[in-house]
């Protein structure tokens, strides 16, 4: 166990276990991501190893990143840390498997997206609210486009409404629902993986991913420098921000 992260293996060392554990907003900060892509880094390399899987203790998978973290002094940095998470899960030498309920948003959804196989309760929330604090999502606006198709995408980026996991399944965004997520992963990986060689599925994962993941993390760098250098230069991006820790109606300039 590690700060806001619960990290064990289980299945005799071939699957590493991943909780977030800031029950129940399971905020993606500075910290969580930082234990998230230390855990990977300290892990990822050994022989055995099948699969990840990523969970979170409660009610909810995460209400998404830290807003005070978004403000122009410190969303460069946030950024460089989330991506670098989302880069890691990208080319993860194994499956990165996702178990969601209750609210997965924003940051929270952008790592889950990142992941391999997406498992969630069908009554889970997913979705993308950045532009109703008047900012848009990076991340999201390259893994989903891959994930769902550019029209469903571009709906979901723009309204910033969120889709139900069963709704989230008909989409693409999700692999299975199921009452359980978590239980549901771990029979995908009883089933279909703890008998496979994990030399070649390592092979395999690469395999399947090339160019798509190449492809995501080059849209990733021109999306994190227009956010940084457009975005966060306008009036309504900080109108936004903080019109939302301030808890009132944020007022557009437009501009």
């Amino acid at each position: 166990m590690s700060g806001p992260l619960k990290i064990w293996f289980d299945r005799q060392g071939s699957l590493l276990r991943l909780r977030l554990d800031r029950p129940k907003a399971n905020i993606v900060d500075a910290a969580m991501i930082a234990a998230l892509d230390t855990a990977l880094v300290d892990n990822l390399g050994g022989t055995d190893l099948k699969a990840v899987l990523l969970d979170a203790e409660g009610p909810h998978f995460s209400f998404g990143a830290s807003v005070e973290e978004h403000l122009p002094e410190g969303c460069a940095s946030m950024l460089a840390s989330l991506h670098a998470l989302v880069r890691r899960m990208l080319y993860s030498p194994v499956p990165v498997f996702v178990a969601i309920q209750g609210q997965c948003l924003g940051g929270g959804l952008e790592v889950a997206a990142a992941g391999h196989r997406l498992f969630a309760h069908p009554k889970a929330s997913l979705g993308q609210p950045e532009m109703q604090l008047g900012v848009f999502a990076p991340a999201a606006s390259c893994l989903l486009p891959e994930r769902i198709g550019q029209a469903m995408a571009e709906d979901l980026l723009y309204s910033g409404r969120s889709m139900s996991g069963s709704d989230a399944l008909a989409a693409g965004l999700v692999d299975a629902i199921a009452d359980d997520p978590s239980a549901a992963a771990l029979e995908y990986f009883d089933t279909h993986l703890a008998n496979k060689s994990a030399s070649s599925l390592r092979l395999a994962v690469k395999a399947a991913r090339l160019g798509y993941t190449d492809r995501v993390v080059a849209k990733l760098e021109q999306v994190e420098r227009l956010y940084l250098d457009e975005l966060m230069s306008t009036h309504d991006a900080l109108e936004g921000l903080q019109s939302f820790l301030a808890k009132r109606p944020a007022k557009w300039g437009n501009k």
